[in-house]
């Protein structure tokens, strides 16, 4: 003797239910995807010493800067742009590594929460005008907004420095460096 089972028909408002969940979390999913995106675009742009054309676009027009550690917080395009490029006259080469972001879409689909850990080597100009390797370690707490054109961009940006050291003389002795570079506030 055989055992059957009989599977329940599911009602056509089941189903429906089911097919409308799975869309959301599959848009959830690709959300998330296009905000890593952004991410690694950003640590592009910042790699090409801070190339205001690869990331000026990837912040909205009314978008929030902070750079934190005395660097200054920029608002909109045309301060973000300023600041980028006099950038290369602070840091002269960096690689970046956003690591574990962390991304938490909105309910409604239209903003997110976006955290990463940054770690970064540079080389930036200490007081005697040579070049220095330096570590850099942080955390990025960003918002994000999605365009009615589907467009993922950054609403805020916000850089939180743990170290800014140079290489030679480690974290534990120098925490941040004292390289001279004009520190100011738009």
């Amino acid at each position: 003797m055989v055992a059957t089972t009989r599977r329940k028909k599911s009602s056509p408002s089941r189903r429906k239910e089911t097919l409308e969940s799975l869309a959301a979390r599959v848009q959830r999913l690709d959300d998330v995807e296009a905000i890593k995106g952004l991410l690694v675009l950003y640590a592009q742009g910042s790699d090409k010493q801070n190339d205001p054309d690869i990331m000026v676009p990837l912040f909205t027009e009314d978008a929030v800067f902070d750079v934190g550690s005395g660097y200054g917080t920029y608002v909109g395009h045309e301060a973000i742009r300023k600041f980028l490029e006099g950038a290369p006259n602070i840091i002269k080469w960096s690689l970046h590594y956003m690591i574990s972001p962390h991304v938490k879409v909105a309910d409604d689909g239209m903003t997110a929460d976006v955290f990463c850990y940054l770690w970064e080597i540079a080389n930036m100009e200490n007081r005697n005008g040579e070049l220095e390797p330096v570590l850099i370690g942080g955390t990025y707490h960003n918002d994000a907004v999605k365009l009615p054109s589907g467009e993922w961009k950054f609403s805020v940006v916000r850089l939180r420095m743990e170290i800014m050291s140079p290489y030679y003389k480690g974290w534990v002795k120098q925490p941040f460096h004292d390289f001279g570079v004009p520190k100011t506030e738009s």
